[in-house]
């Protein structure tokens, strides 16, 4: 009877439910590879992105941590169509977070600021586990070309003063997607990453485990959550644990909610979601009043990095 209970509620979970368990399952036992190996820029994994559409109304997003204020300013596309300049909305929700994800791993491993992203686009696509319909297309597009037209600024306080640094992180781009995956098309679907950002990225990249991303992708929190994490738990002192306060965490992560009761609920569920697929983490809730962090392995294991080129370990130390 218990086997057969068992059998019952594996069958009722949802496609997203059995994605996760099994990635838990994987990572839990399969000790991460320079093939699993994604990064994410720093500043990308303690500040973030819209998670809903803020609509085209919307050109500048702001999102602050500690001392630290993202900017992102909507920009300009040339529209074929029109033949004029034309102002596009801002990057937004998952899709957004896992095709910088994407670019930047392209750009880590190859050591390249040019990119060729139509082919390695749709095999990321289907790896994260999205459909490669032409409606999936269009939106990785869309959101694509957002990102290569807006302008991220990161201003700092501290005692001395404030700075203020600015920065594209696409130089050019020609994106020519096929329709269906079936059509070819004559050009190269090419980015090339600005000199600041990709010197910036090989200085400031945070690796990501590539299968957490996929289970985690159909919530840009969970990604969000994730990429926190996995650039902060490692470089907590073994001695002394961090606290961060609910005020704190709802600064970061809760620009979407209105009521902190309802921020709470959705960050328990999926702070839940976020550590079965860093099994390693260790993050524990204090009465209500935040939670504290502990000293944990990073996502992808130190000794990777000896295998991929240009790569240094120093990030992780």
């Amino acid at each position: 009877m218990e086997e057969d209970n068992k059998a019952k509620s594996i069958t009722t979970l949802s496609k997203v439910q059995k994605r996760s368990l099994g990635t838990h399952v994987l990572l839990k036992t399969t000790e991460a590879d320079k093939n699993d190996a994604m990064f994410q820029h720093s500043v990308l994994c303690q500040t973030f992105l819209p998670y809903r559409d803020p609509g085209n109304n919307i050109n500048l997003w702001q999102q602050k941590q500690g001392a630290a204020t993202l900017a992102v300013q909507a920009g300009n596309s040339f529209d074929p169509n029109k033949q004029e300049f034309t102002q596009i909305g801002l990057p937004y929700g998952p899709k957004a977070r896992l095709i910088l994800a994407h670019i930047n791993t392209e750009a880590i491993k190859s050591q390249r600021a040019e990119i060729h992203v139509e082919e390695s686009m749709t095999a990321f696509i289907r790896k994260m586990g999205l459909n490669t319909d032409g409606r999936t297309i269009k939106v990785v597009k869309e959101q694509l070309r957002r990102i290569s037209v807006a302008t991220f600024s990161i201003g700092f306080l501290s005692d001395e003063g404030s700075t203020q640094a600015d920065l594209k992180i696409v130089k050019s781009f020609d994106l020519w997607f096929p329709k269906d995956q079936n059509q070819r098309v004559m050009w190269d679907s090419t980015i090339l990453l600005t000199d600041d950002y990709f010197n910036s990225l090989r200085e400031h990249a945070i690796p990501l485990d590539e299968r957490a991303l996929a289970a985690l992708s159909h919530s840009a929190l969970g990604l969000d959550i994730y990429a926190w994490l996995a650039q902060r738990l490692h470089r907590i002192s073994y001695e002394r644990p961090q606290f961060i306060a609910w005020a704190n965490l709802r600064d970061q992560f809760g620009h979407a909610y209105g009521e902190i009761s309802k921020f709470k609920q959705v960050f328990r569920k999926t702070l839940k979601d976020v550590l079965m697929q860093y099994p390693g983490a260790r993050i524990e809730e204090e009465a209500n009043k935040g939670f504290k962090l502990f000293h944990s392995p990073p996502p992808i294991p130190t000794k990777v990095f000896s295998v991929i080129d240009g790569v240094t370990q120093k990030r992780l130390e």
